[in-house]
């Protein structure tokens, strides 16, 4: 969403072709095929009025000093559209964005990025409730998969990152860290069935030392590369 172009002095190249354009209402028109029509003030946009892109494309809200600032709705030729706060032309505070695809953001923006607080509800079911910044999910978030897969915790430029708890689908859950959306560091995983992994981990697989909880109780400590047991390690297995 681009906006619309501004000579040096801020004064649009146009024509007015009903009104006051300088002062007052008017419609003026442009030699891209783009269209304004609303209030200006000093031959500014500024109050409110609707700008057409020659595309389809179109905002309509409030202009400060020839940019959307205030309140405004724009809906693009694509068919995504924004409904909140702008601030010199970018989406900035809070507002709603519904996407084509059926997506859909409703929290705080900066400088036209999801920025602070905000949730998006995705298509296919999936949501996700939390922190943002520069448009990524960053800082305490909640991720729920339509599956019934479950993540809180912290994230980091979109991916699960820090500490967080993830629970399954399936029955099973894990406790620990992450590192670029995969569970990388100590962490306790317990199954469905009741065993327990707690130990290291690395890009997602048991990596290192660990011990495991089997249902009956029994307990060992293992070592791991990549979610296989190291067999050369079995002759010191220490189970209790």
């Amino acid at each position: 969403m681009g906006p619309p172009k501004r000579q040096k002095k801020g004064i649009d190249k146009g024509s007015c072709i009903e009104g006051d354009c300088q002062s007052g209402q008017g419609t003026k028109t442009f030699a891209d095929g783009n269209k304004y029509q609303g209030e200006f003030k000093k031959g500014f946009r500024d109050g409110h009025g609707t700008f057409t892109w020659a595309d389809g494309a179109k905002y309509e809200g409030e202009w400060k000093k020839g940019r959307k600032d205030g309140q405004g709705n724009y809906t693009d030729v694509d068919g995504d559209k924004y409904q909140g706060e702008f601030k010199k032309d970018f989406r900035d505070g809070h507002g709603t964005f519904t996407f084509a695809n059926g997506n859909k953001y409703v929290g705080e923006w900066k400088k036209g990025l999801k920025d602070g607080q905000g949730a998006v509800t995705f298509a296919n079911g999936n949501k996700y409730v939390g922190e943002w910044k520069k448009g990524h999910q960053d800082g305490q978030g909640n991720y729920t998969s339509a599956d019934g897969d479950k993540y809180q915790g912290e994230w980091k430029k979109g991916l699960k990152d820090g500490q967080g708890t993830a629970t399954y689908a399936n029955g099973d859950k894990y406790v620990g860290e992450w590192k670029k959306g995969r569970r990388d560091g100590q962490g306790t995983l317990t199954y469905a069935d009741g065993a327990k992994y707690k130990g290291e981990w690395k890009k997602g697989f048991k990596d290192g030392q660990g011990t495991m909880t089997f249902a009956n109780g029994m307990k060992c400590e293992f070592e791991f590369k990549k979610d296989e047991l190291l067999l050369e390690n079995l002759e010191n297995l220490r189970c209790k």
